[in-house]
């Protein structure tokens, strides 16, 4: 039980250093973790968003304190999260984990692509007015709670593709991303109970620890180079699972 619990730390820690520099991967990392070691894909999902209800309220006030919010993004951004996060832990909790399995692997798969993309794709300036802002919110919302993970990797991604500031955008998704990850965390709560989701707190000591981190390296480190490496992390797993 030690030793796993210094895994979850492991785990919480490396994957909110990055999600906090990214704007994304927190639930990706965290959650291929989980299955990789051998975690319902349902507990894994729900463990993961737990955790991130402490790791993103820590990050996201982070990056508020460094001026890195755009609180119209937010306003806009939060209630189609939400509403599309509580879709997707209902969904999930409600099909068998083994069959979900290979599915959500698959789905990391293309997240992992999807990453891959958007590190060498030009961006295109657009405004926070942009009409995509809530659709988009709400298909992270409903795909971050089916695949333990995906707010970040669909949302900031896409936010960042259409041309919205890089920084911002990290900021802003990090902060809206407590409010989509206590909707789904608490739909999960209500469907499987707090009994299975005790591991969590791992991710959450991780978590919370490297949250103030993320804010400052944002501002310094390369971006092109760290999604690459994320990809490529989030493909081999997932791909060997499935295989």
């Amino acid at each position: 039980m030690t030793s796993d619990i210094f895994f979850f730390i492991a785990v919480g820690f490396c994957a909110q250093i990055v999600d906090g520099a990214l704007g994304m991967a927190f639930g990706v990392l965290s959650t291929t973790s989980l299955l990789a070691f051998g975690v319902p894909a349902a507990n894994a999902s729900a463990m993961t968003h737990v955790a991130e209800m402490f790791t993103t309220a820590a990050s996201g006030l982070s990056h508020a304190y460094h001026r890195n919010v755009d609180w119209r993004l937010v306003a806009r951004l939060a209630p189609a999260g939400m509403i599309g996060g509580a879709i997707g832990a209902y969904l999930l909790v409600n099909i068998d984990g083994k069959t979900i399995e290979p599915y959500v692997s698959a789905y990391l798969v293309l997240i992992g692509l999807l990453i891959l993309y958007k590190a060498f794709r030009p961006p295109v300036r657009r405004e926070v007015r942009d009409w995509a802002v809530p659709p988009v919110g709400l298909c992270g919302g409903v795909l971050d709670a089916i695949g333990g993970g995906g707010w970040g990797p669909i949302v900031t991604s896409t936010l960042i593709g259409r041309g919205h500031d890089l920084r911002r955008v990290i900021g802003s998704t990090n902060f809206t991303e407590f409010a989509v990850t206590l909707t789904i965390s608490l739909t999960f709560i209500l469907t499987l109970g707090w009994s299975q989701l005790d591991s969590a707190i791992g991710l959450i000591i991780g978590g919370v620890i490297a949250a103030p981190f993320g804010a400052i390296l944002v501002k310094r480190l390369p971006m092109r180079p760290l999604m690459v490496a994320v990809s490529m992390i989030i493909i081999a797993t997932s791909a060997i699972r499935i295989f």
